[in-house]
């Protein structure tokens, strides 16, 4: 049960733009923004973040930046951003397969050598204490460029604000996450039960 219950999404009505980005990444507003906008500025910062970091614009992809924060999430151990993560992977253009492989990056075919590093650097830069070290930083320049690691490392850490908040509020899981959830990731573990 969520520490905090999250408020009417139409209490701010001048937060709707900033919903709006939530609900085309995600196809719904997040429980974690409903609760959230306790104090509108957060979100509103948050979008701002959000679409910096999300851009269309970048260089590295939408739906890859997405697993990204799955792994991120998955190190942090916040099982509310792992399943959220990978319902926007998927409506962002992760397959399917792709997504149900996700516990097989290290030796699905479906995964480069240039993602496997790149989630293996997620897994690092997520952990506390930090592990990435000067090899990992190596194999990554091998694949990567300098402004392509920062875009990753900047998805990495937007979720690490949401998983900081959404252990902290248990925040409630939708019933879309909760189903990818249930289908893909309890295979490695998942329960969501913090946010049940």
């Amino acid at each position: 049960m969520a520490f905090l219950k999250p408020l009417d999404k139409n209490l701010h009505p001048d937060l709707a733009s900033d919903f709006a980005i939530f609900e085309e990444i995600l196809g719904f507003v997040p429980n974690s923004l409903l609760t959230m906008q306790r104090r509108p500025d957060i979100v509103k910062g948050f979008g701002v973040l959000t679409k910096a970091v999300m851009s269309p614009d970048g260089e590295v992809d939408l739906g890859f930046k997405r697993l990204l924060a799955h792994f991120a999430s998955r190190a942090a151990g916040c099982q509310y951003c792992e399943a959220h993560s990978l319902v926007a992977a998927k409506i962002h253009g992760i397959s399917d397969e792709k997504l149900e492989a996700v516990w097989e990056y290290h030796s699905s075919e479906l995964y480069t050598d240039a993602e496997r590093v790149a989630l293996d650097y997620a897994l690092a830069a997520g952990s506390v204490p930090n592990t990435v070290d000067q090899p990992l930083m190596d194999r990554m320049q091998q694949h990567w460029s300098d402004d392509q690691i920062v875009e990753i490392l900047g998805a990495i850490c937007l979720y690490g604000f949401l998983n900081r908040w959404n252990d902290s509020m248990a925040t409630e899981l939708e019933d879309v996450p909760t189903a990818v959830g249930e289908k893909i990731l309890a295979k490695g573990g998942w329960d969501g039960k913090r946010h049940k």
